[in-house]
């Protein structure tokens, strides 16, 4: 045998043979198992009331996780908790993946996306986590979302036409120009994170439409295909439904797909 065959197979520990002069002992390889991670619990207080219990009343309850069985973000840590300590705990989402906005939450005092939301991993401080503030709960993490989308329906969020005699005969189409003006609109997926961060939205959530809402609309105004601008803009010319917002900023800020609010 080859010095570089025995070189070879020496390194991969798998060869002891008798070579003709004398005894050349291979040893095995020798692996040895990695030493088990230390634990990093962290500890997460999450609000818990449950309507169907009586006398139940909102309450933070803890729940103690060791990071190095669970993923990076803070949905990974409720699915976790939800999986293997508490399946009562309620919560909404769905793609993980900050597409869909299900899992739109108040994360250590900001509103946010659980599925993009990094877990902190200083293990010395609690993460807290509530539902989207000033909004009527539906049971723990789940705000009732009636209102949102009974004022995002009363825009009427879609292209309309005039004349309708060509509808669906051909496509609308817009210059690349007029298309671009979109950017930065479109993107919103209604989580509602702008709307429960904004003061004047909680005061006048039942009139004022708030950011999210607002967005949309000036999303279609500013759409070259539609043809109901002055219609739409006529519809906010009241006290409420606009001139309720003092440029606060708190939307921007937490907008978790940077739109242009």
């Amino acid at each position: 045998m080859s010095a570089a065959a025995l070189t070879s197979l020496s390194r991969c520990g798998v060869l002891a043979f008798r070579a003709p002069v004398g005894l050349v002992a291979v040893r095995y390889a020798q692996t040895a198992a990695a030493p088990a991670a230390q634990p990093r619990v962290k500890k997460f207080q999450v609000y818990r009331w449950d309507p169907d219990t009586p006398g139940d009343k909102p309450r933070m309850q803890t729940f103690e996780i060791d990071l190095n069985t669970c993923g990076p973000m803070v949905l990974d840590a409720l699915i976790k908790i939800k999986n293997e300590m508490d399946p009562t705990l309620t919560f909404r989402r769905s793609c993980r993946e900050g597409i869909c906005g299900s899992c739109a939450m108040n994360i250590n005092g900001g509103n946010t996306l659980a599925c993009l939301n990094k877990i902190d991993t200083n293990t010395s401080k609690v993460t807290k986590i509530y539902p989207l503030p000033h909004m009527y709960v539906v049971k723990d993490l789940v705000p009732d979302m009636s209102n949102f989308y009974a004022q995002y329906k009363s825009i009427e969020p879609y292209l309309k036409k005039k004349d309708e005699t060509q509808e669906g005969k051909e496509q609308y189409l817009q210059t690349v120009e007029d298309r671009q003006k979109l950017d930065g609109l479109y993107e919103c997926i209604l989580c509602a994170c702008c709307s429960t961060s904004c003061p004047s939205y909680w005061w006048n959530g039942d009139k004022y439409l708030g950011p999210a809402v607002l967005m949309q609309a000036y999303r279609w105004m500013i759409d070259s295909r539609d043809e109901f601008t002055e219609e739409r803009l006529s519809k906010l010319q009241d006290p409420f439904s606009l001139y309720r917002c003092h440029t606060i900023m708190n939307c921007t800020k937490t907008c978790p797909k940077v739109t242009s609010h």
